[in-house]
């Protein structure tokens, strides 16, 4: 088995692991003790976290990918690696006090002037600071290829301290400020630990902090920063949106939908741990044939498994919110299978988004993150008004086609490579085929017995298909090895 089917499985399970976590924090936890204000300040508060943790890192955790294996010996390897802890801290000390006077005007735009977020200024930047620095510490493991423990300190850390945390404030032990506190402190102990970790696998030499190409890093890392804050806002725009233009109660809604729709994701989030190094190694290296293998392979395993997980989803979401049994949140189900749709298409591209950010024309990054973010607040703005929060997952929507279709002709312009074939047809052919033998098929009294029945027969009849129409190799290979450890 190689090195990416082995940690994209290891990775798939801490993942999936942190969903089914977080499945238990954000639709029983959450609506049940603290309540949907909440969960909805908790979500708006972390959100704008995330605005602001681009501006901190500045982009270093990519262009520590990107270099690194274009670096021509091992001095300037570790002259990169010291050049990414220390690029931020600069950036950090340049901007703190800028943060510390302007914080009540910057949170006032950020979360549209919602006072509940505007009073835990620190806990935003205290947060940003200790993920940005996480990202870097995690690149540092990838480019080792070794993304197995950081990709669960990211994934399934996180949901775990917020579980603790959730059932401690439930038995009453701690408050709302204790919570934050708490959380901060959670998020910081993750820092150290993966610090810890990142220097055992790999202690640089100090021989300065300047590599010979910095001025290509600096340059890089700030489109980068730039494209990032521009994702970043994107990412949670919607949510902080709707906050500002509907109520707490929807933004829970939409978050649980959002997070369900995520799911689909989650085989590509583990696989892009470790093919985004091997990508930027492929372009470094001139390697057109691998890089053309990765696309394509990546594109076949990842459209197999994220097709099957979106049958699974979207083909139980009325017995899935029955089990929740949570007033209003099933008023969301249509989000999820708006969102659950973009996400997949986003799966199928394989790793194209890492050909084209690891790339010498990188800077197309920042004009695809700035055209999507203009086209989030535009059609959030008008379609959250006419339509809820359905309106807000068609915008998301129709961001992500614009902006994949324009990705997918941009590398088949630079590169003559493209990420589908003949197989991606029958892939989907067999997931139109699927959803429509399982949609018809009657739910039973019991919600969960109608789920595990459903979730039997999708998996049967997708075996099936794989077996009949041999799709990927590696995939076959992964059920052979199944088979046998189960006889």
């Amino acid at each position: 088995m190689g090195i990416i089917t082995k940690q994209s499985i290891y990775n798939v399970i801490s993942i999936g692991f942190a969903f089914i976590i977080g499945a238990v924090n954000m639709l029983f936890l959450y609506p049940s003790f603290p309540g949907k204000e909440f969960q909805g300040l908790i979500i708006a508060l972390l959100a704008n976290s995330n605005l602001i943790q681009p501006f901190i890192s500045f982009g270093v955790q990519h262009t520590l990918i990107k270099f690194y294996s274009d670096a021509r010996n091992k001095d300037q390897q570790d002259r990169l690696l010291w050049f990414s802890l220390f690029l931020p801290l600069l950036v950090l000390i340049l901007l703190t006090p800028f943060y510390i006077y302007f914080n009540v005007e910057i949170l006032n735009f950020l979360s549209n002037e919602n006072i509940l977020v505007t009073k835990f200024p620190f806990l935003i930047i205290l947060i940003s600071i200790s993920t940005a620095y996480f990202e870097i510490f995690f690149s540092w493991l990838r480019i080792q290829l070794k993304s197995v423990f950081g990709n669960f300190l990211k994934e399934v850390y996180p949901r775990l301290l917020t579980f603790f945390l959730l059932i401690l404030f439930a038995f009453k032990f701690i408050d709302l400020d204790t919570f934050i506190i708490y959380l901060i402190c959670g998020y910081y102990l993750r820092l150290i630990i993966i610090m810890i970790y990142s220097f055992s696998i790999y202690l640089p030499s100090f021989n300065g902090l300047i590599p010979s190409s910095w001025r290509n890093m600096l340059r890089y890392s700030s489109l980068i920063f730039l494209s990032g804050a521009a994702a970043s806002f994107i990412l949670d725009i919607d949510k902080s949106m709707i906050f500002s233009l509907t109520s707490d109660a929807n933004v829970a809604y939409y978050a649980v939908a959002i997070y369900v729709a995520a799911i689909i994701e989650a085989p590509g989030r583990a696989m892009f741990q470790i093919t985004s190094p091997l990508v930027a190694r492929a372009l470094n290296k001139n390697e057109k044939t691998t890089l053309e293998n990765l696309l394509k392979k990546s594109s076949l395993n990842l459209l197999i498994v994220s097709g099957f997980v979106f049958l699974l989803i979207n083909l139980n979401l009325i017995d899935f919110y029955q089990i929740i049994n949570q007033e209003g949140y099933s008023s969301a189900i249509g989000v999820v299978i708006i969102v659950s749709l973009g996400k997949l298409f986003s799966m199928s591209m394989g790793c194209l988004n890492n050909i084209i950010i690891n790339s010498k024309k990188y800077y197309y990054v920042f004009w695809f993150s700035v055209i999507s973010a203009i086209l989030a607040v535009i059609l959030n703005y008008f379609m959250i008004q006419s339509c809820g929060i359905i309106g807000a997952a068609l915008a998301t929507l129709i961001v992500i086609i614009i902006i994949n279709l324009s990705k997918i002709i941009l590398v088949y312009f630079l590169f003559k490579i493209h990420p589908y074939s003949a197989k991606t047809v029958s892939i989907l052919i067999n997931l139109v085929i699927i959803y429509l033998i399982v949609y018809f098929v009657p739910s039973v009294l019991n919600p969960w017995l109608s789920i595990s029945l459903r979730s039997f027969l999708i998996l049967g009849l997708f075996i099936i298909a794989i077996i009949i129409f041999k799709w990927s190799d590696e995939i076959e290979t992964l059920l052979k090895e199944i088979r046998k450890r189960l006889y």
